[in-house]
């Protein structure tokens, strides 16, 4: 796109954007795959809200805060010299990489359904950058990846993967974000993402949580979508069925397939209107945790841990499911940082002595400190009902699933939480038409007893940063904070919210400035 007219694309997408029309139903001979890789292959600046793309740009500055992150990270400096700095020339190597550093850490931007930046992100910027691409053109391509791989892995989410072990999601978010890059024609959407789709990785949880192969949690499916869109391009065919088939994707990666969540609203309902942005590294339930011990520490400074009682985190099941498989491998300093980045004790712990939790608490000499250990011991995690049944009244993670299952939704739930859960979540009405007043309720409330008799207690239904209302309004605010906390330039965050604006060689600048400084 040539630099006036993407400029004025994109002056009146922010001034005045007109709905695009409905989308026409699925032929009979249509999969869902077809109809999504048709959608997407089409999908141009003009046909995405204004309040759309405001996201994506902030999902790009959120996600080059997390790639900047583990680069500086030492595991991140070890995988730079196996497979060379993001920066490099042949852009699917490059997309490896990106994918890898922004994703171990747990500082990756989420939605419903995935932990999605982590592809979405990563691979448009690697192709935009080597493709020469305007802004709007690199923020489209985001959005369409967010559309397909949220899709796709909504299709699954009442299966056994979930989050970050849910590694399929990068298959998509992959093979989409590159080929919205290369123009590519549907006929090879629809073939990238078949063959991508052929042999679907699955992450062993005693690799995820006890050794570094965590790194590989994003890397690896990237390079097998890599290797699938060049596959596709040389004229190898996928199955255009191998989501609903019976001896597809789904049959294997569901307990209760939802086939039809992947073309279901398109063009209308936008799953980047879900995105919830981390602004602090860890798993499921850390975010609203740590947030609580911020405020409990600024009231009451910094702790002793001979002063401390005990600490008490309540929060949903999702948080405990996730903080006890952790707990079998977090033993103080040397645990291995895969399920360190699960556990809650250690990040409410650190920040109520110091009033914040950032990614250098993961390394050395921090993660040494004898008194955060001392002070984890007295933190007890307890299930609060109350956010659990939140927890699923939101889009995210699971709410939204649950709702378009129905009744069929049971057995997953049952698997997840035993009869009590599907008691508890009870009906929770249909599945919705429209995301823009989504949310995330992945909510904590910390109590803190002291020796002293005293007692201080907070409590956050909706993390910082998580999908809701104070998001959608300072979403940009939010991200630029986490930028330039891991040491980003003040020149790019105060820039991105031209980049929709920027030319060619405006967006390789920008890209640049937020890596090579």
């Amino acid at each position: 796109m040539s630099g006036v007219l993407a400029e004025r694309v994109a002056r009146t997408l922010c001034e005045q954007w007109e709905p695009p029309r409905a989308t026409s139903p699925r032929a009979s001979t249509d999969t869902p795959l077809r109809e999504l890789s048709r959608w997407a292959a089409r999908l141009r600046p003009q046909d995405v809200p204004c309040r759309v793309l405001k996201l994506a740009a902030s999902q790009v500055l959120s996600q080059i805060a997390s790639i900047r992150a583990g680069l500086a990270h030492p595991l991140g400096r070890k995988l730079v010299a196996a497979f060379g700095h993001p920066m490099q020339r042949d852009p699917r190597a490059a997309a490896g990489v990106f994918a890898a550093l922004g994703s171990w850490l747990n500082l990756d931007d989420t939605a419903y359904a995935g932990h999605l930046s982590n592809s979405t992100v990563a691979v448009p910027l690697a192709f935009a950058y080597a493709r020469k691409l305007d802004g709007l053109s690199l923020l489209t391509a985001v959005v369409a990846a967010n559309e397909c791989a949220a899709r796709i892995t909504a299709s699954a989410t009442l299966g056994p993967l979930r989050g970050q072990s849910a590694v399929h999601t990068h298959l998509a978010g992959a093979v989409a974000g590159r080929l919205h890059c290369d123009r590519a024609p549907a006929s090879q959407w629809e073939n990238s993402f078949g063959l991508a789709f052929a042999m679907p990785n699955w992450p062993l949880m005693r690799a995820f949580l006890a050794s570094d192969a965590r790194l590989f949690n994003t890397f690896t499916p990237v390079r097998t979508a890599m290797d699938a869109c060049d596959a596709a391009a040389a004229g190898l065919r996928g199955a255009p069925d191998i989501i609903e088939h019976q001896d597809g994707f789904l049959a294997r990666f569901a307990t209760v397939p939802l086939p039809q969540a992947v073309a279901k609203g398109l063009g209308s309902r936008w799953h980047t209107d879900t995105l919830s942005f981390k602004m602090h590294p860890g798993g499921p339930g850390i975010d609203a945790a740590v947030d609580c011990a911020a405020e409990i520490h600024r009231e009451l400074g910094p702790v002793s841990p001979r002063d401390v009682a005990e600490i008490v985190v309540e929060a949903s099941l999702y948080t405990l499911f996730a903080g006890e498989r952790a707990a079998q491998y977090v033993n103080g300093p040397g645990s291995p940082l895969g399920a360190l980045v699960l556990d809650v004790p250690y990040p409410v712990a650190t920040t109520l002595l110091t009033g914040e939790f950032s990614v250098d608490d993961f390394s050395s000499p921090r993660l040494d400190d004898p008194d955060r250990w001392e002070l984890a011991d007295r933190v007890r995690l307890e299930h609060d009902t109350g956010m659990t049944r939140e927890l699923f009244l939101s889009d995210a993670p699971f709410g939204e699933a649950v709702r378009e299952a129905g009744p069929l939704a049971a057995p997953w739930l049952r698997g997840f939480g035993g009869d009590e859960l599907v008691d508890l979540v009870g009906d929770l009405g249909t599945a919705g038409q429209d995301f823009s007043r989504s949310t995330k309720a992945t909510g904590a409330r910390v109590t803190v007893r002291l020796k002293d008799g005293r007692t201080l207690t907070r409590g956050r239904l909706i993390p910082v940063g998580a999908a809701g209302p104070d998001t959608r309004s300072r979403h940009s605010e939010m991200v630029r904070e986490k930028f330039l906390a891991v040491g980003g330039s003040h020149q790019v965050a105060d820039t991105v919210g031209a980049l929709h604006r920027m030319r060619p060689g405006g967006v390789r600048r920008w890209i640049e400035a937020a890596f090579l400084d």
